[in-house]
């Protein structure tokens, strides 16, 4: 592992401005600690023992971001950097933020207040070296996770960091220290003290890992999973039959690390959609163990997760929406309007997240690379439909609503809809009745046969 730190000429040009203020300036947080990982900064945070008045007075742009917490934004050239003064925090009475701070002269102090070892190391900007006084380097060479002291105060002091720790290890793939694990046992109570914005915001980095799988089995040690996510806890211990390997709560973590990161939304779907199974568990007549309409189930519990951590509609729209059509079962023997139903039921532009889905579905099976022929006939299929002139939803019928009033005299209403429905059942059957003269002859002949009264 290397022992330096990469920082681009112009965050050390504000460093300068700090040395010639006389002023002590540092790099803190995940720009040092991915940097000696071999990994890309992405953010650059500064710490030094100036006040943010006097910070704002050595720099013409400085935007006072969170200015009663010691923190400005620096401005320089195409930077944007967080800078706070070095600080001791008092009490953390509400499990977030601390009472009150008080501004330090030490960087030592300062680090002392941090979450883990591994975020505590410091660059110094100004004599180019690090500054690791709770041996943060030992645990990233360790690939450990160590709360700084005693694990149970910091997460008293704020139980985000329970779940951070999880997520840590996920997203660097460590393991997190036998007393760090008790202190986050031990802290449950703090859990209902976070707002919901901000689990939910973890919950996103932690699908943007490589395996979220290892958050979610930490979550299930420590006692986090039946405080965050009952519904994943409920699926604890049940049995699936077939070809699964796993109980539904393994299937459904492995399901989730099977979608790539960049889906984060599908992964989502993947981790919830055997949530209904538990509620919805019964005995075939051969004795098997069933799980009907569990996808229904499924979606409803997951809207409750996803309202509960605050996700944006668009998200609760499109994840429920994969949750509750996950269960298609494609045969050879399908006609060409079975495969076309399917697409409207899906939606064009949802079609390559359902299939991600159940490709994590078959990965979490059995965590086998597996060949799935039916999956790859029915992409081709949908394929070659698509390359055709098709109409999957109303809007692609080449006749609306105006034109069956205007020419058809059929009344805007919600029968309207009834009739605009047939003719797209219509055409998905037999797709060269997609013209405005048939379409109006079939609108205008089953609504005076069926709707009109």
């Amino acid at each position: 592992m290397k022992h330096k730190v990469t920082v681009p000429k112009e965050i050390y040009e504000i460093a300068e401005r700090f040395r010639q203020g006389g002023y002590e300036c540092f790099l803190v947080g995940g720009a040092v600690r991915d940097q000696l990982l071999g990994r890309d900064a992405k953010d650059w945070d500064i710490t030094t023992n100036a006040l943010p008045k006097q910070v704002m007075g050595l720099f013409k742009h400085v935007i006072p971001t969170g200015i009663k917490h010691g923190t400005v934004t620096v401005i320089y050239k195409d930077y944007h950097v967080e800078t706070t003064t070095y600080r001791v925090d008092g009490k953390y009475t509400d499990g977030r933020r601390p009472d009150q701070i008080s501004f330090s002269p030490s960087i030592r102090e300062d680090l002392k207040r941090r979450d883990f070892t591994i975020n505590s190391i410091a660059w110094d900007l100004i004599n180019r070296e690090l500054f690791d006084p709770n041996k943060g380097l030992k645990d990233l060479e360790a690939g450990i996770i160590r709360a700084i002291g005693k694990a149970e105060e910091r997460f008293d002091e704020d139980g985000l960091r329970s779940i951070r720790a999880c997520r840590f290890a996920a997203q660097l793939n460590f393991k997190v220290d036998e007393e760090t694990l008790k202190g986050i046992t031990k802290t449950h109570y703090r859990i209902p003290d976070l707002s919901k914005e901000r689990i939910y915001e973890e919950l996103m980095k932690i699908m943007g890992t490589d395996t979220p799988s290892l958050s979610f089995k930490l979550f299930r040690d420590t006692g986090l999973l039946k405080i965050l996510f009952p519904e994943l806890a409920a699926c604890i211990g049940v049995g699936q039959k077939g070809s699964h390997h796993y109980d539904v709560f393994e299937h459904s973590i492995y399901a989730c690390d099977g979608v790539p990161p960049t889906h984060k939304e599908v992964r989502i779907a993947a981790l919830l959609h055997d949530t209904g199974k538990p509620g919805s568990m019964g005995t075939s007549d051969s004795g098997e163990v069933t799980f009907h309409n569990h996808e229904k189930l499924s979606e409803k519990l997951a809207a409750a997760i996803m309202q509960r951590y605050r996700f944006p509609v668009k998200s609760m729209k499109k994840i429920g929406h994969l949750i509750g059509l996950h269960m298609f079962h494609y045969e050879p023997a399908w006609t060409d309007s079975a495969v076309r139903r399917l697409i409207a039921r899906v939606g064009r532009e949802n079609l390559e997240d359902l299939f991600l889905m159940r490709q994590g579905d078959i990965w979490g099976t059995a965590r086998l690379e597996r060949n799935n022929e039916r999956l790859d006939a029915l992409k081709e299929r949908i394929g070659h439909i698509l390359e055709e002139e098709n109409a999957f939803s109303i809007k692609d019928l080449h006749i609306n609503g105006s034109q069956l009033h205007e020419q058809g005299g059929i009344p805007k209403s919600r029968k309207m809809g009834l009739v605009l429905e047939f003719l797209l059942e219509a055409v998905l059957d037999d797709p060269t009745l997609n013209y405005e003269e048939k379409l109006l002859e079939m609108g205008v002949k089953y609504y005076e046969s069926n709707l009109e009264s």
